[in-house]
């Protein structure tokens, strides 16, 4: 069974920091991106960093450049963002996702998303 369990979400002052997790489980793929999207009310989901995992090269969009990190643990199978400076516009629900092929055939995962809230 496909499991993304995320954690780490939570409520923070701007400029405060917060570690979002997210622990994959009951799927192999050969080759993928994981990473995080986000969706603050009333907006578009967007993509704000991936990670290769056969490279590990990595994404920022520019809203959050310079200010989050993605991580992976291979050994615990977790992608991780550390989130600092953050803002009130980063307030949002973020989901994990991982993209990728598997015996020629492409498979997306989400995780069930989790609440980040940037308010003093």
């Amino acid at each position: 069974q496909v499991q993304l369990v995320e954690s780490g979400g939570g409520l923070v002052q701007p400029g405060g920091s917060l570690r979002l997790s997210c622990a994959a489980s009951g799927f192999t793929l050969d080759y993928y991106v994981e990473g995080w999207f986000r969706q603050a009310p009333g907006k578009e989901r967007e993509g704000i960093s991936f990670i290769m995992n056969s490279d590990g090269s990595t994404y920022y969009a520019d809203s959050v450049k310079c200010r989050f990190t993605i991580s992976r643990d291979n050994a615990k199978n977790t992608v991780n963002l550390q989130m600092n400076s953050l803002k009130p516009e980063d307030t949002a629900v973020y989901y994990c996702n991982y993209y990728g092929l598997r015996y020629g055939r492409e498979y997306n995962y989400w995780g069930q998303g989790t609440q980040v809230t940037v308010s003093s």
